[in-house]
Order: C-alpha cells, then structure tokens, then sequence
C-alpha cells in the first residue's frame, strides 16, 4: 500500500516517540521491544521490576538494553501520579487510599505515564482483557472534545501480485455491541480517518442487507439514516449506505442494481451495523480471504491507546506498535 509500515516507520524516524507497554515481562513484548530497540525509531517503555524484567529477557534470549524500564512500585514522581489521578476522577469520589492500589497495576500506570507526558502512546492487552485495556483510557486520557464514544477500526492488509497491496478498512468489529445511529456516525468518520494514515483514500459503505431500500427493517433503518446523518456531518468524505457488501464492492453488482455514486462498487472502509456483523466480517476476511488483520485500533481517544488480543504473537505486537506510535 502507498503508505505503509515503511512510511509509517519514516514518520517515526522523523518524530520519534515513546511508547508504553503495561506488560514488561511477557515474551512476546520483549521480543517486540527487542526489535524496536534494534530499529531506533520507536522507544518502548516497560512497564514492571526492573529485575524481573532483565531476568524475563535473558531467559527468553531477548536483548532490551537501553529499554526504559519503569516500576509502579517504586517510581520517584508515583505521588504526584497520585495527585493528578485523584484530580482526574475527583467527581468519582478517588482517593489516595483508593487510586495508590489501582495504580500499581500497570494498565492504569501505564495509562498515566501517557497522561503525563512521560510517553506517547500505549499498547496493551497481552494479558489484560480489553475492557481493562480501555477503562482506563476512558477513565484518564478520555475522548476526544467532538467524540462522545471510543470505537475501533481493524486495517486488512492483502499483497497482490503488482507489488501493491489491497488494504481495507472496517469498523467497529471490537468495541460498540449494538452503535446508535449516531453512534454509527462517529465510527465511520474515525474509521475514515484512520484509514487515511494507511494511504486508503476512504469510500465509506454503511452496510446492511439492503441495498438503498431493497430490504425493510430496523437495522435498514439504522443504516441509511447513519450513512444520511455522516454525510452531513463530513461532507467532504465518500460515504453511501445504506449497501449490502456485494454492491459495495463489485462494481457489476452495483450497475446490475442501478445503483451509482462514488462509493457503490468500489468501497474500501466498511460500517458495520453491530458487533457481530463487524467482528463476523473481519475474520472471515482475515481467514477465508487471507488478509492480514490489524487492530483493533481505537478511535476518538485524546492520545493512542491500544489493546492487543491475549492470543497475539510477537509479530502483532510489533506491528500494533509502530500503527499506535504513528497515531500519535
């Protein structure tokens, strides 16, 4: 693809930025670290005991020298984290009693270190459930000021034999169980915007299975009237819905269906309708279409912060790296 890992690595060599990893003893974050070391562009932060942490990568053969490593359990600015913490969720009644044990734990340490500026960027997950990945994103660094939700977008990558790639992008397929209309609109302008970062010049569809009222129903409705709502609220972007994904994609079936536009026939960032249609979808592609899946990338937070899945190899976390520093 136009812009790729190589681009998104020539951002970073450019501007390079830390990143936080809430996991700093398991394998397959040392080995990722151990790569971003070898490579320069990108600084990981480890977040664990320094010893613990050394002893973890020698065992697995790992080389982490020049890593930052940072112990919750003795780290010399952990009151004023404190402080700041307690300041952020005031409403919520926190204390030093109360936030001193949350923030020994390295997801909502970590969490702070990019709240305070100590890093960019956050990945997480490779142990910690996505819910512990994302409440406390939500709880400290927070939405965007025009966001009202977090969602998430997965980026499918497939070679091809030009030399090219076949890039997609489809959301929410991680977050959002059943997204309001409005709801749908805020993911298909952050899924557009992520997008754009991988060189995809976004044609969004609002899937369904109706194709501009072939079909009937609540969800139908849900669709078009997101699909009406975004494109008015980002009239500079390719949206349509609502579409089934055959007149999305193939431009015979769009012609065959009478349906025209920018979008019908020739769509890349795709809107699903709810969780299952979304997640559904994206591994389908990713095991029937052979793609590779990248994601979930969260969207609409005010700094990066991403989950990993606790079945993820190093490989993953490597690449879940570079795309979260980047979005920084």
């Amino acid at each position: 693809m136009e812009s790729g890992f190589g681009s998104l690595i020539n951002i970073l060599r450019e501007n390079p930025k830390k990143i936080v990893f809430t996991e700093g003893t398991d394998a397959r974050i040392l080995e990722a670290a151990s790569r971003l070391l070898a490579g320069t562009f990108l600084a990981p932060v480890l977040v664990g005991n320094p010893e613990e942490v050394q002893k973890a990568a020698e065992e697995y053969g790992f080389n982490i020298r020049g890593a930052e490593i940072i112990d919750p359990e003795d780290y010399d600015r952990f009151d004023e984290m404190v402080e700041m913490f307690c300041e952020i969720r005031k409403s919520k009644g926190m204390t030093p009693e109360k936030a001193i044990p949350m923030l020994r734990h390295g997801n909502y340490f970590g969490t702070m270190l990019v709240k305070m500026g100590v890093a960019d960027a956050l990945l997480g997950g490779a142990t910690y459930s996505t819910a512990d990945t994302v409440r406390p994103a939500l709880q400290i660094i927070k939405t965007k000021p025009d966001n009202k939700i977090v969602s998430s977008c997965f980026i499918l990558v497939r070679p091809v034999a030009s030399g090219e790639n076949t890039v997609y992008a489809m959301g929410d397929c991680a977050i959002n169980i059943d997204p309001s209309e409005d709801d749908l609109v805020e993911i298909g302008i952050e899924v557009a915007k992520c997008a754009k970062i991988f060189g995809i010049d976004p044609r969004v569809a609002y899937l369904s299975y109706s194709s501009r009222g072939s079909g009937k129903g609540d969800s139908v409705d849900k669709m078009r009237n997101a699909a009406e709502k975004a494109k008015a609220a980002a009239p500079d972007l390719k949206i349509d819905g609502e579409l089934q994904f055959d007149a999305a994609v193939s431009s015979k079936v769009a012609g065959t269906k009478s349906i025209g536009g920018d979008v019908a026939g020739q769509a890349n960032t795709f809107i699903f309708p709810d969780i299952n249609a979304g997640n559904i979808g994206y591994k389908i592609a990713q095991r029937l279409g052979q793609f590779d899946a990248y994601g979930p990338i969260l969207c609409g937070l005010n700094a990066p912060i991403n989950d990993l899945s606790r079945g993820c190899n190093a490989q993953e976390v490597y690449s879940m790296a570079i795309i979260t520093a980047a979005l920084a």
